[in-house]
């Protein structure tokens, strides 16, 4: 009996050993029987914010305001008071007069506001720099990946966009020239000579003449046109993630699994039905599993060119990955890879004659949890 119980002792004390072992060399601690662990990166968060920024600035416009008139009755003499002598009467003689009817004004012209453009460039992503692990578990000679894990330092550069804004190269002005003004020339007669012996008094003659007065100058009216702002969003990052850390994950999900979606003949197109299984197969874990990440791959059938394979399947991997990226997971956690006619799961290669059925087969899409 002592020699079972100095046994199982001693593989308690093994089994405790070891435990400390793997959490010292950066394994999970305490782990489960049964269970299956992912090796996950926290990925960086980024929030996306609203940027007032001025798209035109402040401006004045000018509005040209007429002279105003008004209008004046003037009585003016147009012949003087004479006398007449029966025997010899008076000599006249003609002289003309000018008088301004109408005064003259300042004509204004308005040189409006010459705005132009000018680019500007934002940043709409920050400058990230973190420590990330790189393994090359392909070339790998050992039983251990992590001897072939290599930690770089990487940067990702930040993101910058160019944005168009209006600027007032020279505002508004106006010119002033002299315009209108009207003149009128009166006649009369003057004595030349006096009459003599017999006087007779011939009286005075009087025209009435209508003039415009000028009483308000043409003149400019100002007007404050008030700047315009565009609404740029941008992202901000609230988090750089690059954290290690341990997750517990159904062990299949390391393997490749189907995703039972169906394509349109030679299209990429989601159809609603796919949409539906995409949430509640893969959106709903990836969801739960803030800090996975995932490979999507898609296959075809042999019939068609490989060339012509290779694409569709990449494009319709990139569709599942596009469709999740537009449900709110970060591009990047998630790989797409075509495999076109590369992979099949039966002998229906090129030439092989086949039923519908046996190439439906080849033609999936399956999805794995990628370890960080």
């Amino acid at each position: 009996m002592k020699k079972p119980l100095i046994l199982l002792f001693s593989l308690f004390l093994l089994a405790i050993s070891i435990q400390a072992q793997i959490g010292l060399e950066g394994l999970p601690t305490n782990p489960i029987p049964g269970k299956c662990y992912i090796r996950c990166v926290t990925p960086e968060r980024y929030e996306k914010v609203e940027r007032r920024i001025l798209a035109r600035p402040t401006y004045t416009t000018l509005k040209k305001v007429p002279a105003e008139y008004k209008t004046v009755e003037e009585r003016v003499m147009v012949k003087a008071a004479s006398k007449k002598y029966v025997a010899y009467p008076a000599e006249y003689r003609t002289e003309t007069e000018t008088y301004q009817i109408e005064d003259p004004y300042n004509e204004i012209t308005i040189i409006p506001a010459k705005l132009g453009v000018k680019s500007d460039t934002i940043e709409v992503r920050p400058r990230v720099t973190r420590w990330e692990y790189q393994s090359s578990a392909e070339n790998c000679s050992s039983d251990d990946p992590r001897d072939c894990m290599i930690l770089c330092y990487v940067e990702h550069p930040a993101e910058y966009r160019d944005i168009n804004t209006k600027t007032v190269e020279s505002d508004a002005t106006f010119t002033k020239v002299k315009k209108g003004g009207k003149s009128m020339t009166v006649s009369r007669q003057v004595i030349a000579k006096e009459a003599r012996y017999e006087t007779i008094e011939i009286p005075a003659e009087y025209k009435t003449i209508t003039t415009r007065k000028l009483v308000t100058d043409e003149n400019v009216e100002k007007t404050e046109i008030p700047a315009e702002y565009a609404v740029e969003m941008i992202e901000t990052l609230q988090d750089p993630g690059g954290i290690a850390k341990w997750d517990t994950i159904s062990c299949n999900l390391t393997n490749n699994n189907v995703l039972p979606i169906n394509y349109e003949l030679g299209s990429a197109r989601l159809t609603s039905e796919a949409r539906s299984i995409i949430d509640s197969k893969l959106l709903k874990l990836m969801k739960d599993k803030p800090d996975i990440r995932v490979q999507i791959s898609s296959y075809t059938d042999s019939r068609g060119t490989a060339e012509s394979n290779m694409s569709l399947s990449q494009a319709r991997a990139e569709a599942v990955v596009n469709y999740l990226i537009g449900r709110g997971i970060q591009r990047s956690r998630l790989v797409a890879r075509g495999f076109g006619e590369t992979v099949l799961k039966n002998s229906c290669s090129d030439g092989v004659e086949c039923s519908e059925e046996e190439h439906a087969k080849n033609r999936r899409t399956e999805f794995k949890v990628l370890s960080n």
